[in-house]
């Protein structure tokens, strides 16, 4: 194309520009930057809108490897009996399988103080005795530097000791396993491998389970270091480090929630792609989960009405397509925010 000559050899287009007011030239370039700005954005969006069409494969169902998050009021003495006996109701006919309850939290240092859970050899016992083929799973977390800096110092020998103590402290008690949950643990983490290299020795000398919570996967390669040079917040994992993490354990949870998706069908169409790349990186040894959020928020990073255990479900159905592997799940956040309502959707949608 050719453009016009105006007069001193410019183009008709720098002249009209010139000849506009500076709050008129902003105006359009704040527009125009904009513009470029959502281009990709709204690329993402239309890719994650198509991950959510069509009909999830029917043998996409539950294959009796699911799990739920259970609150510290198990251990600590608040729950009774008859708790434990309508939990055993609300989850009979589904794929629980592994209750992940909260023993913790961890001490800084990584040691443990068992006087936070006083009821929980009785629960354990309680649960294999009134509930048989469940397993009980010990959920020890805590907050991890440098992110949180008064928190675990995983790059430390003599705290990743003291969680490894403190692994083998709740399996003296009874559980099945260990379901470790610190974070956020940054892609790349040497301490977080090493921790695992040492507390699955521990479990697996005692037969027990050693299980892990996930952040989610980059959904497009590098975004966990554009994540921690804006905000200094390891959001997500390389599909690599993830993949080095589940060669590590038996089971490893996505806590495939906190999204920032304005939509249920964006929603959904993430929990589908998530669902594509941990299947990726998980080896056939490990289990992968799958979390559901079950609970309310409203806030930038969790939208209560896009983030859905329905639209989580049919996600996860979507991504797992016709693939048949029995190592798969669906694993529900967190029982005492729960719902009727989240547990029919559960059924529903995947039992």
């Amino acid at each position: 194309m050719r453009w016009n000559r105006g007069p001193q050899g410019r183009s008709g287009v720098a002249v009209r520009w010139r000849s506009w007011s500076r709050r008129r030239r902003a105006a359009v370039s704040v527009l125009v930057v904009a513009a470029l700005l959502l281009l990709p954005v709204a690329g993402a969006a239309a890719a994650l809108g198509i991950h959510y069409l069509g009909d999830p494969a029917d043998t996409a169902r539950t294959r009796g490897r699911d799990a739920v998050w259970l609150g510290h009021a198990w251990v600590d003495g608040r729950k009774t009996d008859a708790d434990l006996a309508a939990l055993g109701e609300r989850i009979r006919g589904t794929g629980i399988r592994d209750l992940y309850v909260h023993t913790g939290p961890l001490e800084h240092d990584g040691s443990l103080d068992g006087s936070q859970s006083p009821q929980a050899a009785r629960f354990v016992a309680e649960v294999h005795r009134t509930l048989p083929g469940l397993r009980v799973q010990a959920w020890l977390g805590d907050v991890v530097a440098p992110e949180k800096d008064w928190g675990l110092h995983l790059d430390q020998a003599e705290v990743r000791d003291r969680i490894t103590a403190s692994a083998g402290q709740v399996l003296d008690l009874g559980f099945d396993g260990v379901h470790l949950d610190v974070e956020p643990v940054r892609s790349g983490s040497a301490g977080w491998l090493t921790l695992l290299d040492r507390v699955r020795p521990v479990t697996a000398a005692r037969g027990a389970q050693l299980s892990v919570a996930a952040p989610q996967i980059d959904p497009v390669p590098g975004l966990h270091r554009v994540g921690l040079a804006v905000a200094d917040h390891g959001k997500w994992w390389s599909r690599s480090y993830f993949a080095e993490t589940a060669r590590r354990v038996d089971q490893i949870a996505v806590m495939s929630y906190d999204t920032a998706m304005p939509l249920e069908s964006l929603y959904g169409g993430y929990v589908a792609q998530q669902t594509e790349l941990a299947l990726a990186a998980t080896p056939p040894g490990t289990d992968l989960l799958m979390g559901l959020p079950a609970y309310w928020d409203d806030d930038f990073g969790h939208r209560g009405s896009a983030e859905t255990v329905a639209a989580a479900v049919r996600g996860a159905r979507l991504g797992l397509g016709e693939d048949r592997r029995p190592a798969f799940g669906l694993a529900l956040y967190v029982d005492f925010t729960a719902t009727p309502e989240h547990w029919e959707a559960y059924r529903r949608g995947w039992c």
